[in-house]
């Protein structure tokens, strides 16, 4: 796709159709033409790339040309609110039927938007009036809270748009209930050609190994808080905040309303500009917060949830998962929150504390749509397991405190290599710890002028040893929590020693001299 005049002057205007959403318009009007009344289509494109506008446009053309009503339905009262007003943009008169709508006037309007359990109680009642609708169009159609409506528009053309065409429930695949997915615009495209910003990605590994995935295929949120709301995660995520996002307008994801509030707490502790926002809070507060981090330049804003849809505000400069997710759409959606593009905005950051980027790849990756619309389960299966993930982790030290052990040529210890050769010389699994002890007070030493020094340093390896114990008790297959725990805190207490006991024997042998007196 090539960006042309006639495109960038379309960008300058606002609201008028780029010319890919043309395109997409006329294959899905082809197909209009070409299947059955009763044809089940699915369109892809991209969170930002303009789903809304493209079939507010469809509607609007097909009242124009067809002697039949249109129906929009959406899964939340946001997307409802701003489905209707882009409608009423392009001259769309609609009616959005909420639970408190009066339906007396159904007759007045040839197009409904409403929430699909609303949608529901009023068709199972029969106050609203079908019979006529011949296009029925369904945002976030990955949702599978659609599917029971299906039989209601048996003699309806069915047109389903979605980011993810890959079915938030597995086990009801979107094959089953679409004939056919057209592929529209891709990430990687819309970067290069500027409708897009770009995404530059900071993963930090995280064990996960002790979240548990629940009924409906993603982690539990109990499993979620109870790593993501401990001191060492917290500690993390101020660090990586720290270290990538710093007064940028920062959104964080988490996994349930607890994590949310130590997250607002951690960081209101350490003196930044931070809300909280989840779906407790009433119209009036989500308004206010929402207005605040518009406004505010360095704002950190922590949510549950209710932001990967239905939201849009392009100043978002930083992106953090501070979750792990197997959903590859919400993966995609809470990225896409920081896409939108501006003037003096061509990429933002996203900080991945959840391995989602190891998981699921590059946002923008070229996936292959097609394939994963026809064989899910082919996809699904071939997405590694978090032990999987976590075996190919190597712990890297951040550059600030790697500059601090700048005179080693290397700080890596490979535990599983050290653990298999000491196995094959009939050696105790033990002495891989204290292998990997005399090799952190051998870099504490060689980067420090006294043992105060060296114990300085060894306080600063507190990731890297927690990656070593979590390294050696996959090798001896023992990882319960008070077992690595006291690992833990055992390798601190005999580091600090070993340094202590060793260090000017350890100076004179990197050095060729004593410690000076």
């Amino acid at each position: 796709m090539s960006v042309t005049a006639t495109d960038l002057a379309e960008r300058n205007a606002g609201k008028d159709l780029y010319s890919y959403q043309r395109g997409a318009i006329n294959k899905i009007f082809q197909c209009f033409e070409e299947a059955a009344e009763d044809y089940h289509l699915l369109y892809q494109l991209p969170t930002g790339g303009g789903k809304t506008v493209i079939f507010s446009e469809i509607v609007r053309q097909y009242l124009k040309h067809h002697n039949k009503k249109v129906l929009v339905m959406t899964h939340r009262i946001e997307l409802c609110k701003q489905t209707s007003g882009m409608l009423t943009e392009f001259g769309v008169s609609n009616k959005v039927i909420h639970s408190k709508a009066n339906l007396e006037d159904q007759a007045d309007f040839s197009c409904f938007v409403a929430m699909v359990e609303t949608l529901n109680n009023r068709l199972n009642d029969g106050k609203l009036d079908i019979s006529d609708i011949g296009l029925v169009i369904i945002d976030e159609a990955h949702y599978n809270s659609f599917t029971k409506l299906f039989k209601f528009f048996e003699k309806s053309f069915i047109l389903g748009v979605t980011a993810t065409p890959l079915s938030s429930n597995i086990k009801l695949p979107m094959n089953d209930n679409y004939n056919e997915l057209i592929v529209g615009e891709s990430i990687q495209s819309l970067i290069e050609n500027e409708f897009l910003a770009r995404a530059e990605v900071y993963s930090y590994n995280v064990g996960l190994t002790s979240l548990v995935v629940g009924a409906n295929g993603d982690y539990t949120v109990k499993s979620s808080e109870d790593l993501y709301t401990n001191s060492d995660m917290l500690g993390k995520l101020i660090q990586a905040y720290e270290e990538r996002s710093k007064h940028k307008k920062t959104l964080i994801f988490n996994n349930g309303i607890n994590t949310s509030l130590h997250v607002y707490d951690t960081f209101r502790a350490a003196g930044y500009n931070v809300a909280h926002l989840d779906n407790t809070n009433t119209k009036k507060e989500r308004k206010k917060i929402l207005k605040w981090f518009k406004e505010t330049p360095d704002a950190i804003l922590t949510s549950v949830s209710i932001l990967t849809t239905g939201f849009d505000e392009p100043t978002v400069d930083s992106i953090i998962l501070n979750r792990a997710t197997k959903s590859l759409t919400l993966y995609y959606q809470m990225i896409g929150r920081g896409s939108r593009i501006l003037k003096n905005k061509s990429k933002f950051n996203v900080i991945d504390l959840g391995n989602n980027f190891h998981r699921f790849g590059p946002w923008g990756a070229d996936l292959d749509w097609q394939k994963i619309f026809r064989s899910p389960n082919f996809y699904l299966d071939g997405i590694m397991s978090d032990e999987e993930l976590e075996e190919n982790f190597r712990y890297e030290m951040p550059d600030e405190l790697r500059a601090e052990f700048g005179k080693s040529n290397s700080v890596y210890f490979d535990v599983k290599k050290t653990y298999i050769d000491s196995i094959r010389k009939g050696e105790s699994s033990k002495v891989v710890l204290e292998r990997s002890i005399r090799h952190h007070a051998y870099i504490c030493t060689e980067n420090s002028e006294d043992m105060y020094d060296a114990l300085d340093l060894a306080k600063k390896l507190g990731d890297d040893i927690d990656y070593r114990i979590q390294r050696y008790t996959k090798c001896i297959s023992k990882s319960t929590f008070n077992f690595v725990e006291w690992l833990r805190d055992d390798y601190r207490k005999k580091l600090r020693a070993y340094i202590r006991e060793n260090f000017d024997d350890l100076f004179e042998e990197i050095n060729g001299f004593p410690p000076e007196e």
